[in-house]
């Protein structure tokens, strides 16, 4: 391509698109936040226990969902010209990453108590027929509940709001928090937490909201009418003193006293907020330590076992029912999860591990290669599931074969 024709057809997006410009101003609302990002209940999004529940869903997210095809429920080969295994491992929708989605299935799981996962693009209609494909997904909250139907809230991109649709359940993914019972229930342990957190605000906000806390002892009894006006017009004195004076002065009689009170009538809330986070964490396997990330290896298998594993599996077996038809199922199709192995294991424990996994014949050096990123190996043992430290038969043979020809 010459100069003058590669300027020709340089395209910028700065220049060039006006046209573009001018029908998407046409095409409806605009917001300045994202509209289809979901939002946490109130209570959740004032307290501690967002960050918790960020926390589980970041986590669970890590878990990669794929197509895959098994035998006997046992894994075989990834399906890759499944159409469900682009959305879970690419792009799920317009807005959404496949690990932004996952984390967005999470978040309102654990949120809202019931997830719903709902096909939005299909290759042919859904209602009659389990033979299609589907080309686009999105979270979406269960609204109403009937008997064989369900009314969903979801994200519609063409009219940039959310819409609310019934559809059969068969087409719709629905699951339900595997700790419904500790988070989201309405006397649950994470809920009896939000209220003792909402109460502990709102004595804090009285602590912090400027009030003197002072009572002033006048130099008679007020209890009559006439001596209670008396007092109250003492009292609006030294407040209107306070308030109006630049240093927030105020005089008083040498016969009344004023006596300061250092701090509110104690309560047990924060020591009930204590004690109720500690049980929530016991509940949940989480720990201080997975917080703030300086937990060890056992204790974050035991959280990812305890925690995570039941919510990626509920994920998979709903999915796995619902997106694929009787016949799909009976050849093996489901959607299953996968997490790194190796995400939890330490720089310095990798050369044995790597060891350990290609001499047992689990590994081939090029797959562990691509674990670290790293290009795969020219060289053609390096594709072979082999132990490097035994010499095999036929390399023998070859090699007195060699030698032979070599004293002839």
């Amino acid at each position: 391509m010459g100069l003058v024709s590669k300027f020709r057809n340089t395209f910028n997006i700065f220049t060039n698109s006006k046209e573009y410009e001018t029908v998407y101003r046409t095409a409806g609302s605009s917001y300045s936040g994202r509209p289809d990002r979901s939002r946490q209940n109130f209570a959740n999004g004032r307290t501690i226990v967002s960050a918790v529940n960020n926390r589980i869903a970041v986590d669970a997210a890590k878990f990669k969902m794929q197509a895959v095809l098994t035998e006997n429920d046992k894994f075989q080969d990834v399906d890759y010209d499944s159409s469900l295994n682009r959305l879970f491992t690419v792009r799920a929708n317009i807005d959404q990453a496949a690990r932004m989605f996952r984390q967005d299935i999470f978040a309102r799981m654990i949120d809202q108590g019931v997830v719903a996962i709902i096909p939005i693009d299909f290759n042919k209609e859904p209602w009659n027929t389990d033979s299609y494909e589907i080309w686009g997904l999105r979270c979406g909250k269960v609204t109403q509940w009937f008997g064989k139907d369900v009314e969903v809230e979801v994200y519609n991109e063409d009219l940039v709001t959310t819409q609310k649709l019934i559809l059969p359940k068969r087409l719709v993914g629905i699951v339900e928090n595997p700790f419904y019972n500790i988070m989201n229930e309405p006397n649950s342990t994470l809920q009896r937490l939000n209220k003792k957190l909402s109460m502990l605000d709102i004595t804090d906000d009285r602590i912090a909201s400027g009030k003197l806390d002072i009572i002033i002892q006048l130099p008679y009894a007020a209890q009559s009418k006439i001596k209670m006006a008396q007092a109250e017009q003492r009292k609006g004195d030294i407040a209107a003193q306070l308030a109006d004076g630049e240093y927030g002065i105020a005089y008083i009689g040498a016969e009344e006293k004023v006596t300061q009170l250092n701090r509110p009538a104690e309560n047990n809330l924060q020591k009930e907020v204590e004690y109720l986070t500690n049980l929530l964490f016991s509940q949940l396997g989480i720990t201080q330590s997975i917080l703030d990330g300086t937990a060890d290896e056992q204790t974050l298998n035991n959280y990812y076992e305890r925690t995570i594993e039941p919510m990626v599996s509920a994920v998979t077996e709903e999915l796995s029912s619902k997106f694929y038809s009787e016949k799909a199922q009976t050849m093996g199709k489901r959607i299953m999860a996968f997490n790194d192995p190796f995400g939890l294991v330490p720089t310095s424990k990798l050369p044995d591990l790597a060891d350990k996994l290609i001499r047992n014949e689990i590994f081939t050096k090029n797959e562990f290669r691509g674990k670290l990123g790293l290009k795969p190996s020219d060289d053609p043992k390096a594709d072979e599931l082999s132990n490097p430290n035994i010499s095999h038969p036929v390399e023998e043979e070859q090699a007195m074969v060699d030698t032979s020809d070599f004293n002839l």
